[in-house]
């Protein structure tokens, strides 16, 4: 019902399970979306229910979604600014009155260039850069460690555009897991891909992995 805003959908599965959603667009504010999401099981009689809410305006997205069977609250909220963005996502757990999620995301990008940095519960913390470098080639790298321990994961990737309808792909990690792939567009709307994944540690072992896949666009 577009002159109000409103959207029914509902969804029923091979587990039995009926789910509806019912959404308001528009209405209390401009960029406000509450929507109340449930499931059923008619086989026993269980019923769950989550109330969702979001705003989203020009430079702003906030979200809250709240479970009426368990006690957990989940909130997030982007903010961006002449191409930074300033993210942060957190659960409030009401029965023990702490956070049992707290998150924080930053990052920048511009045409060519893209750089994020996130930290998660003050003890994971990542970080990935990614350059555009030419028409043909684009890197990236990324990086992660947990606080209070020596896990630290790094890894690199490259694609490079052969033609108009050929791409090679590449990525190592420290864990040496060396990846390939190769992408070619056999007409408009229709790719096949191909992929490699071999455990350099282990590379006379086997258990290396290979896969094919097509990707159709109508």
């Amino acid at each position: 019902m577009k002159e109000l805003g409103l959207s029914v959908s509902q969804k029923w599965n091979t587990d039995n399970t009926l789910a509806t959603e019912v959404t308001v667009e528009d209405q209390l504010a401009q960029g406000l979306k509450v929507g109340l999401d449930t499931s059923f099981v008619p086989n026993t009689g269980k019923k769950s229910g989550k109330l969702k809410t979001g705003y989203k305006r020009d430079f702003v997205h906030l979200g809250c979604d709240m479970d009426f069977e368990g006690p957990i609250v989940h909130a997030a909220a982007v903010l961006g600014y002449e191409g930074w963005l300033a993210g942060y996502q957190m659960a409030f757990d009401t029965a023990k009155s702490k956070l049992s999620q707290n998150n924080f995301a930053l990052g920048y990008k511009t045409g060519d260039f893209q750089l994020h940095t996130n930290v998660n519960d003050g003890t994971e913390f990542g970080g990935s850069i990614y350059q555009k470098v030419s028409d043909e080639l684009e890197t990236a790298v990324t990086l992660a460690w947990t606080a209070g321990s020596n896990n630290t994961r790094f890894g690199i990737a490259a694609k490079y555009k052969l033609d108009k309808d050929a791409s090679l792909s590449a990525k190592v990690n420290n864990a040496s897991l060396i990846g390939v792939g190769y992408t070619q567009s056999l007409r408009p709307g229709v790719k096949v891909i191909l992929s490699a994944l071999i455990d350099g540690k282990n590379f006379n072992a086997g258990g290396h992995k290979v896969g094919m896949g097509f990707e159709l666009e109508a």
